[in-house]
């Protein structure tokens, strides 16, 4: 028997094309997510017949294909007309009203916009939309440092359904009572996909990534569970590519359960950020949610005041979900004798499974 016979040799590889573990790659097939896609249709089939669509507050836990999911229906309605138009917008990188104009009218074709002001970006938009409809799908709303834009699309656009993204429930409340009044949306919540549909989705990309039979079938199983656990895609995805690279780094041919551990204790390490990377401002509010770990946001953001903040309340939110977005901190609802509140946690020295 060869010594040799399981290792890879130069030139071999374990993966076929690693774009299939892209989080942001989007498949032909889009597993356990049927229904939220109907929802996605049914609000945009009045645009078809030439009438306003409908407008959705779409909501759900991080990696669980809310991003996916609309994209898919985005790409379906490009294959089917061209009297609708689509306009995805990450409002993570576009946070502004002018930012989201702009984005927007580049999208839309247009040239020679660098010294445009926003009122005119918005003629530009209005220009072009008007003559035809638009899907609008706004993605991680709660990254916005301001919404006047919405106000603006829903006043001057005729034809359009306005879908809005992201993890958070309570970003709804938070916006202005003249938007909410006239957005009047409907609320699709994405519930978190269960284990057989993880493994089905996981499975699907596995076949495009990697070499046929290089994966040990209960290393498999275990990339499986720990994405079960996390509720979360994105783990499985990075765990698949991990013990792929681990298996390779060890001139393996099969990806196995030693990989599969290795890959997920980096999953753990790679969360745990030094305080250090955070500007001035973030790591005082991370200083004071370690001093009042587990008290109410609204007790936090009283003894901010205390101290000389300056910060609105809606402004000190953001910069706590930035927080719990890097794992520094958790939050929990909890519901009392005062009603609903959020309590903060102080996380930066546990050790995160979350991915």
């Amino acid at each position: 028997m060869s010594l040799f016979k399981d290792m890879l040799k130069s030139g071999e590889s374990l993966f076929r094309d690693t774009v299939f573990l892209s989080y942001d790659f989007q498949p032909k097939i889009l597993h356990g997510r049927e229904n939220e896609q109907q929802r996605f249709a049914v609000a945009i089939r009045p645009l078809l017949q030439g009438h306003s669509g409908r407008n959705l507050f779409v909501y759900g836990a991080p990696g669980i294909g809310k991003t996916t999911a609309c994209k898919h229906v985005l790409r379906e309605l490009q294959e089917t007309t061209e009297e609708v138009v689509p306009i995805y917008i990450n409002c993570w990188k576009e946070n502004t009203t002018f930012k989201v104009f702009y984005k927007i009218c580049e999208d839309l074709g247009y040239k020679f916009i660098q010294s445009k002001k926003t009122p005119e970006l918005l003629t530009l938009i209005k220009n072009k939309l008007n003559k035809s409809s638009a899907v609008f799908i706004f993605d991680e709303i709660d990254k916005l440092e301001e919404t006047d834009f919405l106000y603006t699309l829903l006043e001057d656009i005729y034809r359009k359904s306005i879908f809005l993204i992201t993890n958070y429930r309570d970003s709804y409340s938070e916006m202005d009572e003249r938007i909410r009044s006239r957005l009047n949306p409907e609320f699709l919540c994405f519930r978190a996909y269960n284990e057989s549909e993880i493994a089905e989705i996981l499975k699907q990309r596995r076949e495009y990534a990697f070499a046929p039979h290089c994966w040990d079938e209960e290393a498999f199983k275990e990339v499986v569970e720990k994405c079960a656990e996390t509720n979360d895609l994105r783990t499985g995805l990075y765990l698949m590519r991990e013990a792929g690279n681990i298996a390779e780094d060890k001139s393996s041919r099969k990806i196995n359960v030693e990989h599969v551990a290795l890959a997920c204790k980096k999953v753990d390490e790679s969360f745990l950020k030094p305080k250090e990377g955070l500007d001035e401002e973030l790591q005082l509010l991370l200083d004071l949610v370690k001093d009042k770990s587990g008290s109410r946001i609204g007790d936090i953001y009283a003894a901010y005041q205390v101290m000389g903040g300056e910060l609105s309340y809606k402004s000190f939110q953001r910069r706590i979900l930035k927080l719990q977005d890097g794992r520094y901190i958790s939050t929990e609802k909890s519901t009392g004798l005062e009603g609903n509140t959020t309590l903060v946690h102080y996380a930066a020295e546990k050790k995160l499974t979350e991915f």
